[in-house]
């Protein structure tokens, strides 16, 4: 009996050994599928496919990119959410599936539980926007407008819940203004409508804003970052412009279904962190308005655990249902 036992045991130790050596070194063995729960061409799908070229590049399996949009962005982590967590579904995506999503709605197919951080792979901006025919020249005017006629401005946003609205109340709850939140099934119709005038301004996350900033066909007045735009660096922000520490920031992160070996989690952020620093890669978050992040899986949970209190306060706040 004896001899059985000691025979047993370093055959488990060895396949454990070996699990824990196939899970860091041998992963990935297969194809890799990252699903981005929205549509093709916005910020989650470029950056996926960025991403998915250069793991693809560098571990000489394939890295599939599958657009499953729907509820915000709550399908598409759902299906993650219930996944193996062997490391070959991840989810990229915006973190508000993450922060805001489960404030939002009452019924989630899912849990933040669910899913464990990867990497944080960019934050982004939302820009304060006006027709480039408006008066309005800087965030300070919209202020002191307010100041003087409570309710004067009508704000859009891509829809009831979105960061875009919920930074509209932030402005609310920080300066005690009372700008009309307009909202829009979506970024396409609220960005005409700004364009054309007929709706004063909108909070907008910097993928969208870009290209129409640069050809001068809306008004950058303010950008909600902590600093000034590496690629907008004559917009002020909103915390130079009368909000002291004032931020609101989207950012788009890498999630495995909870439970995933903690080396192949590793390995992933180790991998996403070398492919962020690379030149080619940097110059295309640039064209974007990302802000490359470089954190660990724990600082990245640690990070989500204070923006998921700061929007859910919002939330509260405002009242919010999702459209």
């Amino acid at each position: 009996m004896h001899i059985v036992k000691f025979l047993i045991l370093p055959f488990v130790l060895a396949c454990t050994a070996l699990g824990s050596a196939q899970a860091q070194g041998g992963y990935p063995l297969k194809p890799v599928k990252i699903i981005v729960p929205f549509a093709p061409g916005g910020a989650s799908d470029i950056l996926a496919r960025t991403l998915g070229l250069k793991l693809t590049e560098g571990t000489g399996q394939q890295f599939v990119i599958e657009n499953k949009p729907g509820a915000g962005g709550t399908l598409g982590a759902e299906a993650v959410a219930k996944s193996a967590p062997d490391g070959y579904t991840l989810l990229l995506s915006d973190v508000a599936v993450i922060t805001i999503a489960p404030r939002l709605y009452q019924k989630l197919g899912y849990t933040t539980e669910q899913l464990a951080p990867v990497a944080n792979l960019a934050t982004f901006a939302h820009i304060l926007i006006a027709s480039p025919n408006s008066p309005l020249k800087a965030f300070g005017d919209v202020l002191a407008q307010e100041k003087s006629k409570p309710g004067k401005f009508n704000v859009a946003s891509s829809g009831s819940g979105t960061s875009t609205h919920l930074t509209i109340e932030m402005v609310n709850l920080a300066a005690s203004t009372k700008l009309q939140h307009v909202p829009y099934k979506g970024g396409g119709a609220a960005l005409t409508d700004v364009m054309g005038g007929q709706v004063d301004l909108m909070f907008i996350g910097t993928p969208p804003a870009m290209p129409l900033i640069q050809s001068g066909k809306l008004k950058a007045l303010a950008v909600t970052t902590s600093k000034r735009m590496v690629t907008l660096p004559q917009v002020p922000t909103v915390a130079e412009s009368g909000l002291p520490r004032f931020e609101s920031v989207a950012a788009q992160g890498l999630f495995a279904p909870a439970g995933t070996p903690r080396e192949v989690i590793q390995k992933l952020n180790s991998e996403v962190v070398r492919i962020i620093r690379l030149p080619d890669v940097r110059a295309k978050w640039d064209q974007i308005g990302a802000e490359p992040v470089d954190d660990s899986p724990q600082q990245f949970s640690a990070w989500l655990a204070v923006e998921a209190d700061k929007w859910g306060k919002l939330v509260q706040a405002s009242g919010a249902k999702p459209d």
